[in-house]
């Protein structure tokens, strides 16, 4: 950890001490505050320090605000993340699939961030395996993306990288390999060729092309 990040670390832990004596455990502000600091704790790989944050914000916005308010279900879909990452799987399937339709109802089918909710759930859906799942679920919020937002639209490309790895997993590797240089080449075209995204890209297009996509 870079001392910068303990500097910052140290900052969201003394917020969140102050929030905890003036307010007491389960004030919004200290709930907001709790969440800070996760993110802090998340970016230095302290993921099961995060997580517990994680989890009492949840449980605390679902007490105060209920389950279908768009703080619950950040808060929720913060925690689903950081299980996934752990490799809790099934549980962050469970949030996200929770988190997908409470979006949905909040703000309507065609919503940025119902469709983002989407993705991350085919994302968690591939890890797990379900991949025929993974890919009806991506196809349907791309098309969604795309007519909602744009065909260059961020979390359009960002769903169709995600759909190019599960048409790859598949052995659907000649329309993964056209996918995945899809992507790189309006990568490219948009944000240029040292950029990070385009850069990611490449290397597994490259990665497609040294395993033999025809």
């Amino acid at each position: 950890m870079t001392e910068e990040a303990a500097n910052e670390i140290a900052r969201l832990e003394a917020v969140l001490a102050g929030r905890r004596n003036g307010l007491g455990e389960e004030h919004l502000d200290t709930l907001a505050a709790m969440l800070d600091l996760a993110e802090a704790l998340w970016a230095s790989g302290r993921l099961s320090a995060a997580r517990r944050l994680e989890e009492q914000v949840a449980a605390g916005r679902e007490k105060r605000l209920g389950e279908d308010h768009a703080d619950t279900l950040k808060a929720q879909g913060k925690l689903a993340t950081t299980l996934g990452a752990q490799g809790d799987l099934s549980e962050a399937r469970r949030l996200q699939e929770r988190v997908a339709e409470g979006v949905c109802r909040l703000h309507g089918d065609a919503a940025r961030d119902t469709l983002r909710a989407r993705n991350n759930l085919a994302g968690t859906l591939a890890a797990l395996g379900e991949l025929a799942e993974a890919r009806a679920l991506l196809e349907q919020t791309i098309a969604a993306l795309c007519r909602e937002f744009g065909d260059e639209d961020p979390d359009a490309l960002l769903a169709l990288g995600n759909l190019a790895g599960v048409l790859w997993r598949l052995e659907q590797r000649d329309e993964a390999y056209w996918l995945q240089h899809q992507l790189f080449q309006t990568y490219r075209r948009l944000r240029g060729a040292a950029d990070p995204l385009t850069l990611a890209a490449s290397a597994i297009l490259d990665m497609m092309q040294r395993d033999g996509w025809r």
